[in-house]
């Protein structure tokens, strides 16, 4: 887990760095470091996931203060939820990469929801199409990553039964 941990806020802290740097709308992220937190969901389990969402959230407070903490952690905590919550219901209908699109909208989703409660009113909601698009296009981009590597993750981290990450289809 603390492997899982500190690439994922390897990851963050590169796509903070990189997005600066790209003329992106407000508020849109690529979501590299759920790549990590999903593979942690797939591998190591609900909870797992969960406590490196908090990490990753307290690592935001950190560098960009309480109200992207709250941010990231809103997000995290919805898009890790459904995720699991695909993963374990719809697995073997729906490839990773379909559940990550699903888990990259449910994070802007619970993003745009924390900031409304926490300025007390709809003004993000605008924000809502150009997050929903790209959510599935970001969502798309980890879920076909996790995907690719996947197969060198498990050589990587050979304690870590293939099954438990076969199950969702071999997707």
């Amino acid at each position: 887990m603390g492997m899982l941990a500190a690439v994922t806020l390897a990851l963050s802290f590169i796509e903070r760095v990189l997005c600066a740097s790209l003329p992106l709308p407000p508020g849109v992220r690529p979501g590299l470091s759920n790549i990590a937190v999903m593979f942690a969901a797939v591998a190591l389990g609900l909870p797992f996931a969960m406590g490196i969402i908090v990490v990753k959230a307290g690592f935001i407070f950190l560098i960009s203060g309480a109200y992207a903490g709250i941010i990231s952690l809103s997000g995290g905590v919805l898009s890790v939820l459904g995720f699991w919550a695909l993963r374990r219901f719809c697995g073997k209908k729906l490839s990773y990469t379909g559940i990550s699109v699903v888990s990259a909208v449910l994070h802007n989703a619970g993003q745009l929801a924390a900031a409304s409660l926490l300025v007390g009113s709809a003004l993000y909601l605008w924000m809502a199409p150009v997050l929903l698009i790209s959510g599935v296009a970001f969502g798309l981009v980890t879920g076909l990553t996790l995907n690719a590597v996947l197969p060198s993750l498990l050589k990587i981290l050979p304690h870590i039964h293939k099954s438990e990450t076969t199950e969702n289809g071999g997707r």
